[in-house]
């Protein structure tokens, strides 16, 4: 697990609440956290919990995931994987029923894929060795 980069969030999680157009106050209470709280994670000063970070994510309309990214809980190289979750739960025009529908399906990809890459190194999906040139016929030189 990463250290937190706390600098990075406050400063990730303030320009989140400007574009929800939420003051401090404002988004302190649709967390349940303190004002006061709240203004030391945006200046750096305090590491908030990722409880604390899940109830910000709700109150924001984001990911949890987004912010965990942001505060080091999360690998880096699950960053693909978060903002593409990111962009469909943030997506207005689906419901949340279709929200979670797209996700388990791209689960499902997901799994599938790593399941193949990790079956047969050297592979491709239909289990032919990899090569260049395969499949394609060359003409003679002379």
């Amino acid at each position: 697990m990463a250290s937190l980069n706390v600098g990075n969030l406050g400063e990730y999680l303030r320009e989140q609440r400007r574009q929800a157009q939420l003051s401090l106050r404002q988004l302190a209470d649709a967390a349940g956290v303190s004002n006061p709280y709240l203004s030391q994670i945006e200046r750096g000063l305090r590491k908030p919990s990722a409880d604390i970070l899940q109830q910000l994510a709700k109150a924001l309309r984001i990911s949890a995931e987004t912010l965990y990214v942001q505060a080091g809980i999360l690998d880096e190289r699950d960053r693909d994987e978060v903002e593409t979750r990111a962009v469909i739960l943030s997506d207005p025009s689906i419901s949340e029923r279709q929200k979670q529908v797209l996700l388990q399906i791209y689960d499902a990809f997901r799994k599938e894929n790593a399941l193949e890459a990790d079956e047969a190194p050297g592979e491709d999906a239909a289990g032919r060795a990899g090569g260049a040139g395969d499949d394609v016929a060359m003409p003679p030189t002379n």
